[in-house]
């Protein structure tokens, strides 16, 4: 029997070894928290089909200050209306068409009101009298990722910032995009960065997008330059589409102070919104075909109905050209009953991902295998095993075959299999 022999020197300071060790373990523990812990993220609002009306100026004299608020109120809603072109109502059925009155800033004083608010008309009531959009268009879900470039840093949503909580908050109300807006929560700080915009592997987006329900990318981009402490803030602000970072279009704007600066960022968002709205009435805003990685199977009946139709194509052609009618069908085969599909089965394989780029390769690969009818990533471990479950027509000791023909090293077990270069 052989019993372990420790040297002096280690068991002189075992017990410092291991408080070293638990103190790293804690440290390690605390910094991995501190990539997902902390105050980020803002959940979006929900999306009314209400009218807003937002922006309206308003300074009202009165004997007091609550009744040169509700003189201020009424003054709001009839030029919320006026903006939008209705038709000459009474004060009394404007009032039942205000779904709400939104204040954006007030200051009350004893005799004045001094704000700027939005008005919120109720749809329902208010969408006859303004006449009917008619029928418009709906862009396919499109994921959005703000940018905010400040100081030499770019961020999305590793920290809260004023660009992500604009687009957190806006109303779209009947935009014709379909936006989706990540809280930037959790996990989702650390897969949605700005480096995740400089990317092109569509495998990397394919998961990305599979996992928000999204079909294409958005990049706005707000550049902003303070130029004095306190005073005028620049904004450059620059729109990236697809998932090569396409330059898409761009606009500047000005904001007085750090006080308006809010103010400006929602008028950047608005400003994108109509510029998504313009490029997809004119058919520039569309998903970028590569970013459909499934691969598209023509079923065995229609593929017969298919042979079949140009079959006879070409004995019509012969026909035409002077042959007899025993000739030009001489060659066509009897019709046969439709083949039936093959069924596929799902088979698990566990890739070594040591890195982005071999899960890239991992997904390609298998992809590009004749008996692979889909896909989907179980789990991803950069730096560790990925799980993939593929959907095969075969058996599993044809697919780890076929895997191992394009320079894959397979191990099979039992209904799975780890691949690795």
């Amino acid at each position: 029997m052989h019993s372990l022999i420790i040297p002096s020197f280690l068991q002189s300071h075992r017990l410092t070894l291991l408080a070293v060790a638990a103190v790293l373990l804690v440290v390690a523990g605390g910094a991995l928290f501190a990539q997902v812990g902390g105050e980020r993220g803002i959940a979006p609002v929900a999306i009314t089909t209400d009218i807003e009306v937002p922006g309206i100026e308003v300074d009202v004299h009165a004997n007091s200050g609550v009744e040169a608020r509700e003189q201020a109120w009424r003054e709001a809603q009839r030029i919320a209306w006026t903006r939008l072109d209705g038709p000459a109502i009474a004060d009394s059925v404007l009032d039942s068409l205000v779904a709400a009155i939104v204040v954006e800033e007030e200051r009350i004083g004893p005799r004045r009101y001094i704000a700027r608010l939005g008005v919120i008309f109720d749809r329902k009531r208010a969408g006859g009298l303004l006449g009917g959009e008619g029928t418009q268009a709906r862009s396919s879900p499109i994921l959005i990722l703000p940018t905010l470039v400040s100081g030499g840093t770019s961020t999305m949503f590793e920290v809260r910032n004023p660009w992500q909580r604009a687009w957190a908050e806006h109303q779209f109300g009947t935009s014709p995009i379909d936006y989706v807006r990540p809280a930037g929560v959790g996990g989702e700080s650390l897969l949605l960065t700005y480096g995740q915009t400089r990317r092109r592997s569509r495998a990397w987006w394919g998961v990305i997008l599979d996992e928000f329900g999204a079909a294409d990318i958005l990049v706005p981009v707000a550049r902003l330059e303070y130029l004095w402490p306190g005073g005028p803030v620049e904004g450059h602000f620059t729109a990236r589409h697809g998932p090569d970072n396409r330059f898409f279009g761009e606009f500047s704007m000005r904001a007085d102070s750090i006080d308006k600066l809010p103010e400006m960022l929602d008028r950047a968002v608005a400003r994108f919104d109509e510029m998504f709205t313009q490029a997809l009435a004119q058919g520039t805003l569309r998903p970028d075909p590569t970013l459909t990685l499934d691969k598209i199977e023509v079923s065995p009946e229609i593929r017969a109905l298919l042979e079949e139709a140009l079959r006879a194509e070409d004995a019509e052609r012969a026909i035409a050209a002077g042959e007899t009618f025993d000739q030009a069908f001489s060659d066509i085969p009897p019709a046969t009953q439709p083949v039936q599909a093959p069924v596929a089965t799902a088979i698990t394989v566990q890739a070594a991902t040591p890195d982005p780029r071999s899960f890239d390769a991992a997904l390609t690969g298998i992809r590009s295998l004749p008996g692979v009818r889909g896909l989907a990533v179980s789990s991803t471990a950069i730096g560790g095993t990925s799980v993939i479950r593929v959907d095969y027509v075969g058996d599993i000791a044809q697919l780890a075959s076929d895997l191992r023909s394009t320079g894959w090293q397979v191990t099979e077990g039992n209904n799975a299999l780890a691949m690795t270069r």
